[in-house]
């Protein structure tokens, strides 16, 4: 065994149907970011896989789950945002039979991640960026798959079918579970916190973050989503969501609400303050319809990360429809 198995931490599962166990990555906090682990007779597939010292916590699991390293055929990435990506190449490191599965647009950056590195760099800033992620760890060329959008891979005979769904990146993939309804959706489906659950199910908003946030991209995503009629969605932020007509629904209506939000603060002296503003205005009203357990001082707190991330985007989306 590898120096990567030695003196491993208690992972947060959480298990679901299907062979699916979902692994708290400990990014940030518990609670905010979930790989998948997908099992089928004694092989597996990791679908995203946190940052570097994620690594840790999915050696783990499969140790707790009763699985060998040498028992991963794929590491499945949704897109190569590092809080999705950023522990790809250590991880397969500990993984000798992996292939890592991504986008032709993702491909590049985790075979040379310096682009990846330089553009994290400057949303970031130096400083968090090395605390949050440390050194990305290239991907050997040999041992990436590169997709095409409808094109199925097996995991032990149970079939997956791959497409592009742009909107949040242009190099966002995600993974439909054929035979069992369910979609690994990524970021693509929009994020939704277990705290934030209530008697009326999960509530769930956009993920609108820079660079290659497209409004219209994104609606044609989550709708060719839909048309699946899935049973379950697989997200990153957090897990398995179901109720899936609703929560497209509600994802649709708030991508339409955000680009007004932009549109209508392209001129405010202060553009990235009335976005946030009108973007927390959004979220502050449904949640409150919903019936989210949270005051607004907790919902503040939780929604913080999101709502700056969210502004960037929408922010760098006005100055590209300006160019």
């Amino acid at each position: 065994m590898s120096d990567e198995i030695s003196a491993l931490p208690t992972p947060r599962l959480t298990r679901h149907p299907d062979g699916i166990t979902a692994v708290d990555t400990e990014y940030l906090y518990p609670g905010h970011a979930a790989a998948h682990l997908v099992r089928q007779d004694g092989r597996a597939a990791f679908v995203d896989v946190g940052t570097n010292d994620s690594v840790p916590y999915l050696l783990a699991a499969l140790r707790a789950l009763g699985l060998e390293p040498e028992a991963v055929d794929y590491v499945l990435l949704t897109h190569v945002h590092l809080d999705h990506a950023g522990g790809a190449g250590r991880l397969m490191r500990a993984l000798p039979n992996a292939r890592c599965v991504l986008h032709p647009r993702g491909a590049p950056h985790m075979i040379d991640p310096a682009r990846l590195i330089a553009g994290s760099r400057a949303v970031y800033g130096p400083e968090r960026f090395e605390r949050l992620y440390g050194r990305i760890e290239p991907i050997e060329a040999g041992r990436v798959h590169v997709t095409r959008d409808g094109e199925r891979l097996s995991l032990a005979g149970r079939e997956f079918e791959i497409l592009h769904t742009p909107g949040h990146a242009l190099h966002h993939q995600v993974f439909v579970d054929l035979a069992h309804r369910g979609i690994f959706t990524g970021d693509t489906f929009g994020i939704s916190y277990r705290e934030l659950d209530s008697a009326a199910g999960a509530f769930i908003f956009p993920t609108t973050t820079p660079t290659q946030f497209d409004p219209a991209q994104l609606r044609a995503s989550v709708e060719r989503l839909l048309t699946y009629a899935p049973q379950a969605m697989y997200l990153m932020h957090y897990s398995r969501v179901t109720d899936v007509p609703r929560l497209g629904a509600s994802l649709l209506e708030q991508i339409g609400a955000l680009e007004r939000i932009a549109r209508d603060s392209a001129a405010a002296p202060d553009r990235s303050g009335a976005i946030r503003a009108g973007m927390w205005q959004l979220w502050l009203e449904r949640a409150h319809r919903h019936g989210c357990p949270l005051d607004d001082a907790r919902l503040a707190q939780l929604l913080e990360g999101d709502l700056e991330l969210n502004t960037q985007g929408l922010v760098h989306w006005l100055d590209t429809r300006a160019g």
